[in-house]
């Protein structure tokens, strides 16, 4: 596949990204954050990634240059050791390769800082992203049962 996405690694976060970013999250169909609040997150992430090192990293576009989700690694349910791969891209964006492109970045990365598992975790009607971590190594860990539903425990070992 040829490489379509490219991570602004060098740029992580900018301020434009606010109202794009709201934009992607409203796809959830729970509401739409305001713009200020977007900007509030990504100065915490900012901050996170300045503290621990693990970062979500805007994706755009070689070519369009237009911002189409995220990808990266959070500590979120796991741990900075074995951090949980974490990834949305709007609905405009799916089916052609991005998230996969981006997350097998992020696993190169992760596998050069020298950690020896990743987790991730999907929300068990989610079956594209599923797909993109089982074509990416990982395994079914275990099922929880959450408020919003159940939820999928994956894990990959690296390398």
């Amino acid at each position: 596949m040829p490489e379509e996405v490219a991570e602004r690694a060098s740029e992580v976060w900018a301020e434009s990204d606010a109202a794009e970013f709201c934009a992607l999250l409203s796809e959830r169909g729970k509401g739409a954050p305001t713009v200020e609040h977007i900007r509030t997150s990504i100065a915490e992430l900012l901050t996170a990634t300045a503290t621990t090192g693990i970062a979500l990293l805007p994706i755009q576009r070689r070519d369009e240059g237009d911002f189409i989700g995220y990808c990266g690694l959070i500590i979120g349910r796991s741990t900075p050791e074995e951090p949980e791969i974490a990834y949305e891209l709007f609905q405009r964006a799916h089916g052609r390769g991005y998230a996969t492109e981006a997350a097998g970045a992020v696993l190169d990365a992760a596998l050069a800082t020298g950690r020896k598992r990743l987790w991730s975790t999907v929300g068990a009607w989610n079956t594209p992203s599923l797909r993109v971590l089982e074509r990416l190594g990982f395994e079914r860990d275990h099922v929880a049962t959450e408020d919003n539903g159940e939820v999928v425990w994956l894990t990959r070992s690296l390398p």
